[in-house]
């Protein structure tokens, strides 16, 4: 299903959460100097405006991003993210968001080498539009990113961070994650991997973090930013998680220092919250 475009929910809350993690992740990374990639299995168009197209019809940025735009109290973990945007808004108007790829290259070192698979023939020629200027250093594939991964594992540095986050239109997609993450584990065992996934009122929603707890990795952490109370009829998303394989031993601390924080900007209603749990065999 091609029918899906990161651009209507570009900067929301589930942004936020996404992008913080994936910072985090890199910059984690980024402290040994040794060089590592970051693969994208679903790197949609790279970058997104704010002020017109898809992203202004329901404006979800503006109940995301746009809560941490003129905080002057954000935690120094989150001010690292929110200054990654800031760097796409230099006169300090809030116009443009990045995606996760675009994210990654601001914050990876410009030796490190980027893996971007995007199946929309749309969003791939915008996203090749975007690295036109990259060079090698950023190769952009219009595939199916759980497919394409397989001949990329494991990258010739034997680090990475392998960030899946499908649309999850299709629900196929819950298992083609499962799947991907036991293949991909066992080209490359010692990757980190980072999954996004909805908080949705439906069965393969909820299951899908239990499943990924069962996958032979050495260690997991499994975060999630709720938002508001899950809807009386049952649709919609009322938040967002990130779960992640092979997690940096920093992460936890750092996210139950911030977690709170978003939870109190970002929440609509007192069902708004967060959950925080690791694991280490």
């Amino acid at each position: 299903m091609l029918s899906y475009r990161h651009a209507f929910h570009a900067g929301n809350h589930a942004d936020v959460l996404k992008h913080f993690v994936e910072v985090e992740l890199l910059r984690y990374l980024g402290q040994k100097d040794k060089p590592y990639w970051y693969v994208d299995t679903h790197a949609g168009a790279g970058c997104y405006s704010l002020e017109e197209g898809y992203a202004t019809k329901n404006a979800e940025f503006e109940s995301g991003i746009a809560r941490l735009w003129q905080r002057d109290d954000l935690p120094e973990p989150l001010a690292g993210y929110v200054e990654v945007v800031r760097r796409l808004n230099p006169d300090g108007r809030l116009r443009l968001y990045p995606g996760s790829p675009l994210v990654a290259s601001e914050v990876m070192p410009a030796g490190d080498k980027l893996r971007l698979f995007e199946l929309h023939p749309t969003d791939s020629q915008i996203l090749q539009n975007n690295f036109a200027n990259a060079g090698r250093r950023v190769q952009v594939q219009a595939a199916n990113g759980f497919e394409g991964i397989k001949a990329i594992l494991p990258p010739p540095p034997r680090r990475a961070l392998v960030l899946i986050d499908p649309p999850y239109e299709d629900k196929r997609d819950y298992q083609h994650v499962v799947t991907a993450l036991k293949e991909g584990l066992k080209r490359f065992a010692t990757g980190t991997y980072a999954v996004w996934y909805p908080c949705l009122q439906r069965q393969e929603a909820t299951e899908l973090p239990q499943q990924l707890k069962k996958l032979p990795v050495k260690s997991w952490l499994n975060v999630t930013l709720s938002v508001q109370s899950p809807s009386k009829d049952g649709f919609g998303m009322h938040g967002s998680g990130m779960f992640i394989l092979n997690p940096p031993w920093t992460l936890h601390a750092t996210l139950q220092q911030v977690m709170p924080y978003l939870v109190e900007v970002l929440g609509l209603d007192k069902g708004a919250g967060f959950t925080l749990e690791q694991h280490e065999n």
